[in-house]
């Protein structure tokens, strides 16, 4: 990719989808210096394949797919640092947001939770139904059929409103 037209229009496409990329490396990285760099290697990705784009889908499915691909990758390679890594002496208190004032707020900070906690294609399906995304769009995005996107996407949910129903006290 060398020509000046296709740089220009690479810019132009990252700038027009910008959204896509941060609400990716948000999903799968609440550290904020992790999200930067899962971001810098998505639009390397993204660079490193402009020139292989196929013009039969639009740049957000483009993007979303290799987007989605690389936190993917990036959140497993992070899991097995963590994996390796020495634990430091004792337990550490967990600390709740203090900031969930309303139901809506500690209903939504727990469907966060409960989504990270999923299995990593999952997290991603639940990341495009949650952007409003076709069933069609997230199989093309995730390179399966719209019918297991439908199922997928069902037993997600049933696992979601298991996980809230624990929360109501018996």
């Amino acid at each position: 990719m060398n020509s000046p037209d296709q740089s220009a229009l690479f810019l132009n496409v990252i700038d027009a989808h910008k959204g896509i990329i941060f609400k990716v490396a948000n999903s799968y990285c609440k550290d904020p210096e992790s999200r930067k760099d899962l971001m810098q290697e998505i639009i390397l990705q993204l660079w490193r394949s402009f020139d292989r784009y196929d013009q039969q889908y639009r740049y957000s499915t483009w993007l979303y797919r290799i987007a989605l691909n690389v936190a993917i990758s990036y959140y497993r390679k992070t899991i097995t640092r963590r994996s390796l890594s020495i634990p430091l002496s004792g337990d550490l208190p967990l600390i709740e947001d203090s900031h969930a004032e309303t139901q809506s707020e500690y209903n939504l900070h727990h469907l966060q939770q409960f989504i990270a906690g999923l299995k990593d294609l999952d997290k991603a399906l639940m990341l495009l139904y949650l952007e409003e995304r076709s069933y069609k769009e997230i199989a093309e995005i995730m390179g399966i059929t719209e019918t297991n996107v439908a199922t997928k996407i069902s037993r997600i949910k049933t696992i979601l409103k298991q996980n809230f129903l624990t929360l109501i006290p018996s």
